[in-house]
């Protein structure tokens, strides 16, 4: 039985690279998040109350038509992010600390509330846990020019809404990996408890990853 997966996480949690790992591991399709085609994101970042509400959209828009593309897709399907934790976790702290209008936010939650009113929710959330320490460090690893500025502030900001949004979701069962403890990345062995762990709540067991 195909099944829908999605992994949720801060800014360098790590997301990408496990839903590559596990679409290897599992051979189910990855879908990635569209970083590089965000034509606002660069601009965003250099000037966040300007191009907030264009970026979040963008991403808005993206991510509904991925949704709508891995729900035709008769494979198995793993999703670097949702729909969800755009709108109550990045657009929702840009509307919090006033780098998005009130007006804004209005119009995008109406889109936001519109859409996944329509979309079927996944079998399952991963949520990726880390730390500001570790989310800074796999951040500069990576070396993306346009998230050299990305401040310390702004990424615990992000972290505390992403466990208030985990807190309160009820459309999917959710697994929490702790992401400073875990390297699935170098520890084949980490990424295999992983991937059991997924295995098993998917089959409704209540795995716990520690």
């Amino acid at each position: 039985m195909k099944k829908y997966v999605v992994l949720a996480g801060n800014i360098g949690a790590g997301k990408t690279s496990l839903v590559r790992l596990m679409g290897e591991r599992l051979d189910w399709k990855p879908y990635f998040e569209p970083v590089s085609e965000n034509p606002y994101l660069v601009d965003f970042y250099q000037d966040m109350a300007r191009w907030a509400f264009h970026s979040q959209v963008f991403f808005l828009t993206h991510r509904v038509r991925s949704h709508h593309a891995l729900m035709d897709d008769p494979s198995s399907v793993v999703q670097d992010r949702s729909v969800y934790e755009d709108a109550e976790v990045f657009a929702r702290n840009l509307w919090l600390h006033g780098r998005m209008s009130g007006r804004d936010w209005s119009t995008y939650q109406e889109l936001y509330q519109t859409v996944i009113n329509l979309l079927p929710p996944p079998d399952l959330v991963v949520y990726l846990r880390a730390s500001v320490p570790t989310l800074l460090r796999r951040i500069a690893r990576r070396g993306r020019g346009f998230e050299a500025g990305i401040s310390e502030e702004y990424l615990a900001e992000l972290n505390g809404l992403y466990e208030e949004w985990i807190a309160g979701f009820r459309l999917a069962p959710i697994l929490v990996v702790p992401g400073d403890r875990l390297d699935f990345v170098e520890q084949s062995r980490d990424l295999e408890d992983i991937v059991t762990a997924v295995e098993e709540r998917l089959r409704g067991e209540q795995r716990l990853l520690f």
